[in-house]
């Protein structure tokens, strides 16, 4: 009898690239903190100083879903937010796009997931992004968002005086 090999789907690459700042970096832990439109990402150690713009590049197959806020899970990276679109690519791959605000990022996740989970547009859910998954290159700094500014010259409330 002859067989005919079976046909394997390929994985497509999909990558989201968000333009960030360099907060801070902890020696210690050897992760440094980036500042985004919608928050921040703790990734390793990069040589960039405090300040500086990178560019943050998330490979869509590293970018977990949890329909509630994950609390006990080893990925340091959790960010709220609300599916957007899902995409039916080759089976059995689904792009999952969710709005986090002002950026949206991509997750490959299979239709057994989406069926599983009930994942539809307008679901709030959760991304999961594992720090050691991220990789970054160098971004011209006026590019990068700006955190917010601490108001250090907050006058008191007349009222309360």
């Amino acid at each position: 009898m002859l067989e005919v090999p079976k046909q394997r789907a390929i994985r497509p690459v999909l990558k989201t690239a968000l333009p960030a700042r360099v907060l801070n970096h902890d020696r210690d832990m050897a992760l440094t903190t980036l500042f985004f439109e919608d928050g921040e990402l703790r990734v390793p150690i990069i040589d960039s100083p405090i300040g500086s713009g990178v560019t943050v590049r998330i490979d869509a197959r590293d970018v977990s879903i949890a329909l509630s806020r994950p609390m006990d899970v080893s990925i340091t990276n959790r960010l709220p937010g609300e599916i957007a679109e899902l995409i039916h690519l080759s089976p059995p791959y689904v792009r999952v796009t969710f709005n986090l605000g002002k950026t949206y990022l991509h997750a490959l996740v299979t239709r057994e997931s989406v069926e599983r989970l009930a994942l539809a547009p307008g679901v709030s859910a959760w991304v999961m992004i594992k720090a050691v998954a991220i990789s970054d290159r160098e971004l011209k700094p006026n590019l990068a968002p700006q955190p917010r500014p601490w108001p250090l010259d907050r006058k008191t409330n007349p009222r309360t005086r």
